[in-house]
């Protein structure tokens, strides 16, 4: 007989607990995802919450409640923590299942025991192993057999590159104090020193070798445009090492960050939709501690995005960071120059209707004034302003950070149409 409960856990102070209970329909089973489900809060954990000091809520728009929640499809949080892209195909071929709708609910049992964030399934919890002697970065940059192996075995297979298609495969990985490296999640807590996400080439061109070579360098220059970015990335033989911003060892205790998309805190419960950059904001304004400073950011961010080319710019590249009792936009991550990939792909998310008129030109006035009311203080036009100029700059401080040239005559003209849109935007 089919379980049809799967036990939410939520990583609060140290250790992991049970928080809530998820119950997709029996009759929608087949449909996966997109059939209707329930939430249900454990009672002891919704009781303790109505001490002093709240307990976490599980996702954005679901607070601890003595209640249930009945949703249509499954809760949009969930779609974050299910195996996608390489990762999923790996669990498919683990447990043996054709993919399809069907094979959404296995997947949820058994790959989702340590997923980014602070959530995990407790059914798909992996047991205890012997200790392993990790790995040197050689064998991970050359992918060797053995490397490859334990990592499946140990779910440290996350999904590729894209939010729809993704076929290279990223690897969530801790080092120990030895500076060996193991599968995210097979190392004792105290044994971790700190935590990576690292990745390769989506494909085999030297295209795809360009895009990721210079992500590094794409970060920096979004560091020096004022963007909140996190630590500085590795690139080494066709691999990029990225420090991992929701894993972080504090007075010597190594602590799970809460992570949700910008999709599930817009509660947008399917894969591949075309991503609206104004219901991203309305989720902002309604989730983000900051407000104020997120809205600015996230619009920011989506100049940056417009000017350097970054078209896979998807509801699942941006999420909020919940830490220290605090919900706002985590670091950027997953920014390079995606117009070049051999694949095309096009610009992601988008504003919509006559905010982005032309694909990849939004009208930045237009914007302000759509967004004016969603929270206090909201003054775009003044960063237009100061971001026209820091736009017009963009190819001469991209070669100061190594940018490539290809990549830089393949953005210049586009930094000069973004660069004037600013400057009218700021004049009107």
């Amino acid at each position: 007989m089919t379980q049809l409960q799967a036990t939410i856990e939520i990583f609060h102070n140290g250790a992991w607990r049970p928080a809530a209970v998820f119950t997709p329909s029996a009759r929608h089973l087949a449909l996966g995802y997109k059939g209707s489900a329930s939430i249900d809060y454990d009672l002891d954990y919704a009781y303790e919450s109505t001490a002093e000091e709240p307990l976490p809520n599980i996702a954005l728009n679901y607070p601890v409640s003595f209640g249930s929640y009945d949703t249509p499809t499954w809760p949009a949080f969930m779609l974050d923590i299910i195996p996608t892209g390489a990762g999923r195909r790996v669990w498919l071929r683990r447990i043996g299942r054709a993919d399809g709708p069907e094979a959404d609910w296995m997947l949820l049992l058994q790959g989702t025991g340590n997923p980014p964030g602070n959530l995990r399934i407790a059914e798909a919890a992996m047991k205890p192993v012997n200790p392993h002697p990790g790995f040197d970065m050689d064998e991970i940059i050359e992918k060797k057999a053995d490397f490859i192996e334990y990592a499946e075995e140990r779910g440290a297979v996350v999904a590729g590159a894209t939010d729809v298609q993704g076929d290279a495969p990223k690897y969530l990985l801790a080092r120990d104090h030895e500076g060996r490296w193991h599968p995210d999640g097979s190392l004792p807590d105290a044994e971790v020193m700190d935590s990576w996400l690292v990745k390769f080439p989506r494909g085999k061109t030297e295209r795809d070798r360009l895009v990721l070579r210079n992500e590094a360098p794409y970060l920096e220059v979004a560091r020096w445009f004022g963007l909140k970015v996190g630590a500085a990335l590795e690139y080494c033989d066709d691999s990029l090492f990225v420090p991992r911003f929701d894993r972080a060892t504090v007075d010597g205790r190594f602590q799970r960050y809460g992570l949700e998309t910008i999709c599930s805190a817009a509660e947008v419960a399917e894969f591949g939709k075309q991503g609206d950059h104004l219901r991203f904001c309305k989720a902002v304004a309604a989730s983000s501690s900051d407000a104020n400073a997120d809205l600015l950011e996230y619009v920011r961010r989506d100049i940056l995005n417009a000017a350097l080319r970054n078209t896979d710019n998807h509801g699942r590249n941006t999420a909020l960071l919940k830490a220290h009792g605090q919900a706002t936009l985590s670091p950027v991550y997953d920014f390079a120059p995606m117009f070049l990939d051999p694949d095309g792909i096009p610009r992601a998310s988008r504003w919509p209707g006559v905010l982005e008129p032309n694909i990849g030109r939004p009208d930045w006035a237009k914007i302000d004034e759509a967004l004016s009311g969603f929270c206090k203080a909201f003054a775009l036009r003044d960063a237009f302003a100061a971001d026209s100029e820091k736009v017009r700059r963009l190819p001469d401080v991209m070669r100061q950070f190594n940018v490539e040239d290809e990549v830089i005559n393949g953005v210049a003209r586009r930094c000069e149409e973004i660069a004037d849109d600013l400057f009218e935007a700021g004049r009107r």
